[in-house]
């Protein structure tokens, strides 16, 4: 109740805010409002690297971008150019982080965006990875509960308001501030943020008990209805949702997939809304979408890891308070390496790297090769292929003879190419291999029966989010036909190479994530005789050091009739 209190506070300055505000006298030339937002940061303090830093362009080729020191350049950049600028966020800030910003529970990351200046943040899934009460410490500051403060001396919290207009306790309360509103030359501009509904799917249980994901579209609208009685005019939303691009697309095109969670919401969403900064699918485009009063208005994404920067530059009628639509401008500009680095910035990315390189630094294997996270044809991928032999492995001791991993939960490549770090070519750290793998999560072994593992596979396609290949290990190999019907894709299923039985019984081994039914395979959840096993990143650990100078394995595991 006493954080609850804090926020009911926080909104209440908010609206007094508006209040004061007031019509401005004159209704001389419009006001020019310059909105900079990132998405899906997962604490890239550090310029990412392999596919995950760089930016395809149109045509095909690509740039090298991301990393807070230029992010931070590239804000001021823009800033400069117009005086009213406001720097927002998506969500995912933090969460499946690297080690650098890891190891201290992301404290240097909302340190970063508090020198950078945001003003509001959409709350993300990854910001309940540890938890409700881990996400409150976040925006409030103190000491995390187990390991203290370990970066500095005392974390302050978040200067921004971390939102989620959908997001309620059980009995109906909210949980996070629906809105703030920011002020540019006496006009208010409210600021509303929504998580997507389906979040339950893509977190633990654990993390969000007792809390409650609701439609984002009556959220958002409910939220626009109390701001424009407020008579703030000027609303954006930033929506921890996106679409699926479509390949070849550059930052400023607007090729997604049709019928896309971003689109659909933003067709709903009310009129009132001007703007609407989407995350979550780590995408680029760049689209104008009608309201539904026909108007058109921006929907753009900044793909994710701070490689772009969405900017909507807004003009602002000074006698009806409202967004002169018809002058909007939106872009995604390209965070490139090639500006100076900011040095405050670059001065808190070091200081991160030197607290942690004695544990990030240290080898824990080799490779001879590149083993990218990003599936091939038939969506199997090399380094899939390595993480769930990895857990096989792990798990042997549970008599299992499948491991199966969601794509999701590999965050990044690993490459041959020594890092700046300096530790080799080939040379694989805790750090490298914690990017990879950084969720913590617990690997179970359970009993599926033959039925059971062919429905999981099926469960890939037909989803809300999309399809979703599994990684599997070598044990088990299979075909499948997207001309067939989704329920009936699967086909020439064996484990350790003999025909599946749907009747046998089969010990799988996946992580307590998959285990739960999360990504919406609600298969597992049918699983019995459940075994506990180590961390996922241990099972990885163990394998890597178990096998030195690690090739790419055949992609032969998932074929594509």
């Amino acid at each position: 109740m006493k954080v609850f209190t804090r926020l009911a506070a926080a909104s209440a300055v908010a609206v007094a805010a508006v209040a004061l505000a007031g019509a401005p006298a004159s209704a001389a030339q419009p006001i020019d409002v310059r909105l900079i937002t990132f998405n899906d940061l997962h604490g890239n303090l550090e310029p990412p690297s392999g596919s995950g830093g760089k930016v395809t362009l149109p045509g095909g080729g690509s740039v090298a971008a991301g990393g807070a020191a230029y992010l931070a350049t590239h804000v001021k950049q823009l800033e400069s150019q117009v005086r009213n600028s406001i720097v927002l966020s998506s969500g995912d800030n933090v969460g499946a982080s690297p080690v650098v910003s890891a190891l201290f529970h992301d404290e240097p990351t909302v340190d970063f965006m508090n020198q950078l200046g945001v003003k509001a943040s959409a709350v993300g899934n990854h910001e309940f990875d540890e938890g409700y009460q881990e996400l409150l410490r976040m925006q409030l500051g103190g000491c995390h509960p187990t390991d203290g403060c370990q970066f500095d001396k005392k974390y302050r919290g978040a200067r921004f308001p971390i939102l989620g207009a959908n997001v309620t306790f059980d009995n109906g309360l909210p949980a996070l501030l629906p809105f703030s509103v920011q002020k540019s030359d006496g006009v208010p501009i409210g600021i509303i943020g929504a998580t997507l509904k389906d979040l339950p799917s893509v977190v633990t249980p654990a993390a969000i008990k007792g809390l409650k994901f609701g439609d984002e579209v009556p959220a958002i609208n409910r939220t626009a209805d109390v701001l424009d009685r407020l008579g703030v005019k000027a609303q954006v939303v930033l929506l921890h949702q996106g679409d699926e691009g479509q390949s070849g697309a550059g930052p400023d095109d607007c090729k997604v997939k049709p019928d896309g969670a971003a689109s659909r919401i933003a067709k709903q969403v009310s009129p009132k809304v001007d703007a609407i900064f989407t995350a979550h699918s780590h995408q680029q485009y760049n689209c104008v979408i009608n309201d539904p009063a026909g108007q058109p208005r921006p929907v753009l994404q900044g793909a994710s890891f701070g490689r772009l920067l969405s900017v909507v530059d807004l003009k602002i009628d000074r006698r009806t308070r409202d967004v002169v639509r018809s002058q909007t401008k939106a872009h995604n500009e390209i965070v490139t390496r090639d500006v100076p680095a900011d040095p405050a910035a670059q001065k808190l990315v070091d200081e991160a790297k030197a607290k942690s390189a004695p544990i990030a630094n240290k080898q824990v294997g080799t490779i001879t090769a590149d083993l990218p996270a990003a599936g091939g044809p038939s969506g199997e991928s090399p380094l899939g292929d390595v993480l769930a032999d990895a857990q096989l492995e792990a798990t042997k001791s549970n008599n299992a003879v499948v491991a199966i991993t969601n794509p999701g939960g590999i965050r990044a490549d690993l490459t041959y190419k020594s890092s700046p770090a300096g530790e080799g070519d080939g040379v694989v750290t805790y750090g490298e291999a914690f990017t990879v793998q950084p969720f913590a999560n617990i690997m179970q072994t359970i009993t599926l029966t033959g039925a059971n593992l062919k429905n999981v596979l099926e469960q890939q396609w037909g989803q809300s989010g999309g399809t979703k290949i599994l990684q599997v290990s070598g044990s088990l190999h299979y075909s499948y036909s997207t001309s067939a019907p989704v329920g009936s894709r699967v086909s020439d299923l064996t484990v350790e190479g003999k025909p599946v039985d749907p009747a046998a019984s089969y010990r799988v081994s996946v992580n307590n994530f998959l285990a739960a039914g999360g990504d919406g395979f609600t298969e597992f959840t049918k699983g019995t005789d459940l075994a506990g096993g180590p961390v996922d990143l241990d099972a990885f650990l163990t394998y890597m050091g178990a096998h030195p100078g690690l090739a790419p394995p055949p992609a032969d595991r998932i074929t594509v009739k």
